[in-house]
């Protein structure tokens, strides 16, 4: 996890926190106000796969709290996802088997959320707690050594000030690297990238829906 404050999650079976790591061309896509690069350099060049936002209705009103661009290496289409070449983009929003082929594939992954409504670190670090938490003790799989790695995660969420335009990004590499932090456990690194690749369970469903509809086009050129 890197802050820009930006935060970078790698995942081998492990995650990590770095800075310095992305380098991106010229070309930028807006995701909702905000500009996200059209591709980002990590090892390789990693395609903008979706987009969308997380948000909440109260009174009728929508409130907006994150833009969410998520970048993958390209060769998990052709793979890891094979299994659903043929399906269209309604059928792969409605899958959460796709989606948890998507979470397992050991490639490449960046998340990056640029922050609309400001919140402070230690609001945003429990919202990764609760949600990595409910989905691990929900498969039976929140012991000791999860519960030590994410207290990790929120202790590095405890001191930032996320204002508008903020950028936290989550990283998973396919190898190790240099960073600032690791997230030694398995289980919650994929459990992070379920919050955002989780299909129904996932925390932005604009989001879940523009990939499907990306890897969907993607699957029927394959």
């Amino acid at each position: 996890m890197s802050r820009e404050p930006s935060s970078n999650l790698p995942f081998p079976r492990r995650s990590r926190i770095r800075s310095g790591l992305v380098s991106s061309g010229s070309e930028m896509v807006m995701v909702d106000e905000f500009p996200f690069p059209a591709v980002v350099t990590t090892t390789k060049s990693l395609p903008l796969f979706g987009s969308g936002i997380t948000d909440i209705e109260i009174h009728f009103l929508q409130i907006k709290h994150n833009t969410i661009g998520i970048y993958l290496d390209p060769s998990i289409i052709g793979e890891h996802l094979g299994n659903w070449k043929g399906k269209n983009a309604r059928e792969l929003a409605a899958d959460d088997d796709f989606f948890d082929a998507l979470v397992s594939a050991r490639v490449e992954k960046y998340f990056r959320i640029a922050v609309i409504k400001e919140i402070k670190g230690a609001q945003f670090g429990l919202q990764i707690e609760t949600a990595v938490r409910d989905r691990l003790v929900a498969l039976d799989k929140f012991e000791d050594d999860e519960e030590g790695e994410l207290e990790k995660v929120v202790q590095f969420f405890q001191t930032p000030y996320f204002k508008k335009g903020s950028v936290i990004t989550f990283y998973f590499p396919a190898r190790k690297d240099e960073v600032k932090m690791k997230v030694e456990n398995g289980n919650v690194a994929e459990m992070i990238q379920k919050w955002y690749l989780g299909g129904s369970r996932a925390v932005s469903p604009s989001t879940v829906q523009s990939l499907a509809e990306k890897i969907g086009t993607m699957l029927s050129s394959a």
